[in-house]
């Protein structure tokens, strides 16, 4: 069984449902996919974690391709309030669901080896083929920052998608000292900056595991992450996610993901996914 964790809120449930679907058609191994969320609603209105129908639909959709699959939520509202709500970066230009996954090493089910991914991918190939990637002795396994690695640094990672060395993580205590860095300094990409400077060991992956931009014939997973686009005389930022589908279609050029979202349609036509 493969452990994939995900984080965030209600509201972008659309999102997680899509990915999970892409990722459970590809998947030749039974998932234990964990999603991380938290209600915190005095912070904004928004911030309500994943309904427990929301998470059973997720449950039942696994389950059809994979009997011994599994969808659980995991409410980590308490942990945050105690580890990470009075951080400098609890009101970036990020929400503070992207800090979620700094707790994994207080969540029991997360176990010795986990993928986190962040919701906006997409699977275009088996997860087993990132699972199976050796990362003994190191902390994780990330690819580089399309963009980053050129603004930032030729090492700088891409934190949206993981491949988490429990083991090694609560040995080196990695997470621990990433939580108390954003939590007293203010950073542009908290979480992702702390990992990326605190790792003592990470191991750099190919692109097909986080491909930032177009779709090759050998992308395992495909993030809808912010791009930048150049030309003559300026350049433009564009973040488009999967279920932003037409834009997908007109912008990216991308339909692979059609049968996905025709098999979407039929699970929404009969669920009520904001329920």
């Amino acid at each position: 069984m493969i452990t994939v964790c995900y984080s965030g809120n209600k509201k972008i449930f659309e999102g997680l449902l899509l990915s999970v679907l892409s990722l459970a058609d590809k998947a030749t191994d039974s998932l234990n996919i964990l999603v991380m969320s938290m209600d915190i609603p005095d912070v904004d209105p928004r911030f309500r974690k994943f309904s427990n129908e929301q998470i059973a639909l997720l449950d039942k959709v696994v389950k059809e391709k994979n009997p011994e699959s599994r969808a659980t939520l995991i409410d980590v509202t308490e942990l945050y309030r105690i580890h990470l709500a009075h951080s400098k970066n609890a009101n970036s230009g990020y929400t503070p669901y992207t800090l979620l996954r700094l707790l994994l090493d207080m969540i029991p089910e997360a176990g010795d080896k986990v993928i986190y991914t962040d919701i906006d991918t997409m699977f275009s190939g088996d997860i087993k083929e990132l699972y199976d990637v050796d990362i003994s002795g190191y902390e994780f396994g990330a690819v580089r920052d399309h963009m980053g690695r050129v603004f930032i640094g030729p090492n700088y990672c891409n934190a949206g998608v993981l491949l988490l060395n429990m083991e090694e993580i609560r040995r080196t205590r990695l997470f621990e000292r990433a939580r108390e860095m954003v939590v007293r300094k203010k950073m542009i990409m908290p979480d992702q900056t702390a990992l990326n400077k605190l790792a003592h060991a990470k191991k750099y992956l190919p692109r097909r595991f986080n491909e930032q931009r177009g779709l090759r014939p050998d992308t395992v997973i495909k993030h809808f992450c912010k791009g930048i686009k150049f030309y003559p005389l300026f350049f433009r930022i564009y973040n488009y996610k999967q279920w932003n589908r037409e834009m997908v279609h007109k912008k990216l050029g991308i339909h692979e993901f059609d049968y996905i979202y025709e098999l979407f349609d039929k699970i929404t036509a009969s669920a009520d996914i904001n329920k």
